[in-house]
């Protein structure tokens, strides 16, 4: 709920938090010292963000920019219903790799699985999981309180529209709520081929 506060309560609250966590910051700054080589890759520096916030992340602004490229590209993960658990590129170029000199390959699944391996659904292989979609939101509007305005990128990645982390929340919401809705045929994605959910005026 961070991000609905007033900017001003924002950083009285991240001024508090950093009084009452000093001994994790000299703690990082130590490790840092420590291990330079941490510095390369993490988003840990002493910088402040958009109303002086600070921000201690996985993935520095370079980095954050190459997932989200890929992340954001409609040809990979992004579809019209959010972000698929799995790449559309494997559709075509299945994952093959061999065990004992048996080969096996994992392929995009974006329904119901084509194998009983795993259960006998396809899971992570392709599917939109709202969880996760929710929690890529979370950290694109983390990131955003950090960033503000002065971070953009390409949402559809190629397509030369350039959005703010909030704006690329906002759109990805509003494609994972799209799959629960009426599309122009009156039908609802998330209950793909069922006709009884499609059609049945008891399940509408």
């Amino acid at each position: 709920m961070v991000g609905l506060l007033p900017l001003g309560a924002v950083t009285v609250i991240e001024k508090w938090q950093r009084e009452r966590v000093s001994k994790l910051a000299e703690h990082l700054s130590a490790r840092l010292q420590r291990m330079p080589e941490l510095v390369g890759s993490i988003h840990a520096s002493g910088h402040r963000g958009v109303a002086e916030r600070g921000i201690l992340a996985l993935v520095n602004e370079d980095r954050l920019r190459r997932i989200l490229s890929t992340m954001l590209n409609e040809d990979e993960f992004l579809s019209p219903y959010g972000i698929r658990a799995l790449s559309r590129y494997h559709a075509d170029n299945p994952y093959v790799f061999s065990v004992h000199g048996q080969e096996h390959r994992v392929h995009y699944l974006p329904a119901e699985s084509d194998t009983g391996m795993f259960g006998g659904n396809s899971n992570w292989r392709g599917p939109i999981w709202v969880p996760v979609n929710i929690l890529l939101i979370r950290a694109l509007l983390q990131y955003y309180l950090y960033f503000g305005d002065n971070f953009k990128i390409e949402c559809p990645t190629g397509s030369g529209n350039s959005m703010n982390l909030f704006e690329v929340a906002r759109e990805i919401a509003a494609r994972l709520t799209r799959i629960f809705l009426r599309d122009q045929s009156a039908r609802r994605p998330v209950f793909g081929g069922a006709e009884k959910f499609q059609s049945d005026p008891y399940w509408r």
